[in-house]
């Protein structure tokens, strides 16, 4: 049985995601403010996190940026309000796998909640360790050293070399990319693509301006090479 954590202080909606995501068979977890979350998920495994933007004690933001700080990659969906349209572009940056504003359907939330988990759970499937040049990735621990030197990767540039690896010498474009690790198609965010490549260059690569296994494809995208 999947489990979900929905942290939510509005009562009304609380109680609506609860019976509905109960009703679909999830086990469900409830926290009304954004400390109470996270103290939850100290303790408890989720499959899914519910996590509205406006929160008391910790904001949804804030709480998200600390997940991912932290190494936590469990699946979050953020539930923001009509108007609230730099909180989803923030929360999207700090992780998040999608958003859904408010007011909403249950059946295009499930519709949202069953895409996100099925590209998490692609990403759950590793290819194991891989090594090229200096560099060591063991993707089913997380831990990564170049010259022997543990590397500190982001839950995203983890998810990228993934993807980029698995296509070995394939184009990749940064719509796919964004779709494969962000899961959403917007192509005013490509330039998030960019931005993450070149902090992954500057981990992994030993001349960044000048890579060797992270390339770029003009006015296409990336190829992996190592």
């Amino acid at each position: 049985m999947k489990r979900v954590l929905i942290v939510e202080d509005d009562h009304a909606m609380s109680v609506a995601l609860h019976d509905g995501f109960a009703y679909e068979g999830y086990a469900v977890l409830v926290a009304t403010d954004g400390k109470t979350g996270l103290e939850l998920l100290a303790r408890e495994t989720v499959d899914l996190i519910m996590l509205d933007v406006m929160l008391p004690e910790m904001s949804g933001l804030d709480l998200c940026k600390h997940l991912r700080h932290m190494g936590n990659n469990t699946p979050i969906i953020m539930l923001t309000a009509r108007g609230q349209e730099i909180d989803k572009v923030l929360g999207l940056k700090l992780g998040a796998d999608d958003y859904v504003t408010k007011p909403f359907s249950f059946m295009e939330l499930m519709a949202r909640v069953e895409a996100v988990l099925r590209r998490t759970a692609r990403h759950r499937d590793p290819l194991g360790q891989v090594h090229f040049g200096d560099i060591a990735l063991n993707f089913r621990t997380c831990e990564a050293t170049k010259g022997g030197v543990p590397l500190d990767l982001s839950p995203r540039e983890w998810q990228m070399l993934q993807y980029l690896i698995a296509h070995r010498g394939e184009v990749v474009s940064r719509e796919q990319l964004l779709d494969a690790v962000w899961g959403y198609d917007a192509a005013p965010f490509t330039r998030t693509v960019d931005m993450h490549i070149a902090k992954l260059r500057k981990k992994i690569e030993d001349r960044p301006m000048d890579p060797h296994y992270i390339m770029t494809v003009h006015r296409v995208g990336y190829k992996f090479v190592g």
